[in-house]
């Protein structure tokens, strides 16, 4: 089982790579203006220009741009508080990311009314033959963060409720779970990623969970089964605001 202190260190070392910092920075306060790479090891994301992103753990905030912006993006905001930062007129969309709260991470009582199976790999494609479940599967068999493990839950032989794990670089796993509507506040959504997450552990990779800022719900699904806010990233702006000014 992977530890607290080896979690965050790797979390912070693949942050580093993808925006082109240095680990510590997230941990600094102020802002730290990067160039945005390519780097190798990066996730495996869409690469969108002219690019701004930004992410904070709660100190500072770590501002990645493509080089042709980077002295404008660094003008408009040198002086800024983080607050003021990710409020400008340019940003929207600052999502929560979350990690397993390890300190107090454990299996949760399941309702008998359900049936839980773990899926693996090679068997994952074959529940596109499943619909409704968009939240959960990627329905690609090209991914390029591909899906490794799934939980699911049946009700009468019926998959009602479905939690992927993604492998989004060689050290996380990105947790994802959809549930049929008619069978939503069930905690099934909760009990799914709280499985799921045990076994992504214990198969000695960090689980992350992601969500909107908006939905409350599904933030609410995290902590319950077991994580705690780990960062805040945006990664959607409205550069041509800025850029066409």
């Amino acid at each position: 089982m992977i530890d607290k202190k080896i979690m965050i260190g790797s979390v912070l070392n693949q942050l580093a790579i993808d925006y082109n910092c240095s680990p510590d920075d997230f941990v600094k306060d102020g802002l730290i203006f990067t160039e945005a790479k390519k780097n190798e090891g990066r996730r495996p994301f869409p690469w969108v220009t002219p690019r701004l992103e930004m992410i904070t753990m709660g100190n500072g905030v770590v501002i990645n741009a493509s080089t042709d912006i980077l002295p404008l993006i660094y003008q408009q905001l040198e002086g800024k508080t983080r607050y003021e930062t990710l409020n400008m007129p340019f940003v929207y969309g600052v999502n929560p990311y979350f990690l397993p709260n390890l300190d107090h991470l454990s299996l949760l009582n399941r309702s008998n009314e359900f049936e839980y199976e773990i899926i693996e790999k090679d068997d994952i494609q074959k529940l596109y033959a499943l619909k409704d479940f968009n939240y959960a599967l990627q329905y690609d068999i090209n991914s390029q963060h591909p899906e490794m493990v799934a939980v699911i839950a049946k009700h009468k032989d019926t998959v009602v409720g479905i939690a992927t794990a993604s492998a989004d670089c060689k050290t996380m796993w990105q947790i994802s779970v959809d549930v049929l509507l008619s069978y939503r506040g069930n905690r099934l959504a909760t009990t799914l990623v709280n499985a799921l997450t045990l076994e992504v552990l214990k198969r000695g990779y960090i689980p992350y969970y992601s969500t909107d800022c908006s939905n409350v719900i599904s933030q609410r699904v995290a902590v319950q089964a077991g994580y705690l806010p780990a960062w805040s990233h945006c990664f959607r702006t409205r550069l041509d605001l800025l850029l066409n000014h």
